[in-house]
């Protein structure tokens, strides 16, 4: 048994030295339908470990395996509260929506895996000092969550939208085409938009204007709506 304990805490200490990030976990809505849910079908263990198996993925994703290339955030929060929507980011504080978990007619621990691995890319990703379009910041936030396999059934299917910042699923959809012409592209963009952003950003890493990849893009899928 001291032989397993050290080996455990070894592990711990390593771990935690591979990152050096703290994931803290708070239910403030216990008195609640919905906060009741997520201790009993995802509780805190669970969410503290998918916020770090979140934000491994996200480095891998982004290329970050040096801690220079990456934000310096020390300890992630997670709030779960009795608030409309579903979930927000501010800083490195995450806050989750208990009515959402309440009302998820699901498997409501899948989809929180999903909404969290959306929610801490936001919190590790660049963008552009506040420049970058909003549809950009969220679309790269939900091909991070495409891209671990977390993706709910009602998004949009490849090739549809109207435009390609229109955010969310569509922007996802849409930098998932332009990381298959070019693999590690969300990656290289990302890391541009740490200092700022422009449109050329798309030229520069891939040769086309974003609206002609995105004329492309709707072409292969035939313009679907």
């Amino acid at each position: 048994m001291v032989v397993h304990a050290l080996f455990f805490l070894a592990f711990l200490v390593g771990m935690h030295g591979t990152h050096a990030v703290d994931y803290t976990v708070t239910n403030n809505a216990l008195n609640t339908d919905g906060g009741v849910r997520f201790r009993d079908e995802i509780g805190e263990q669970y969410a503290r470990q998918t916020l770090d198996s979140a934000t491994q993925f996200i480095w891998g994703t982004f290329q970050q395996n040096n801690p220079d290339t990456r934000k310096n955030v020390n300890t992630i929060s997670l709030f779960v509260d009795d608030i409309d929507g579903v979930a927000y980011t501010s800083n490195d504080q995450i806050h989750v929506s208990a009515r959402y978990v309440k009302s998820y007619s699901g498997n409501v621990k899948t989809e929180i895996t999903g909404v969290l691995y959306h929610e801490v890319t936001h919190v590790w990703q660049w963008n552009g000092n506040g420049q970058a379009p909003g549809g950009l910041i969220e679309g790269i936030a939900d091909y991070v969550r495409l891209k671990a396999n977390y993706a709910p059934s009602h998004w949009v299917k490849p090739g549809q939208g109207q435009k390609w910042d229109q955010g969310y699923d569509v922007t996802a959809r849409f930098l998932d085409y332009c990381d298959s012409l070019k693999s590690g592209f969300v990656a290289e963009l990302n890391n541009k938009l740490r200092s700022g952003y422009d449109v050329q950003f798309f030229v520069q890493l891939l040769g086309k204007t974003v609206d002609q990849l995105w004329q492309d893009y709707k072409a292969k899928y035939g313009n679907i709506a």
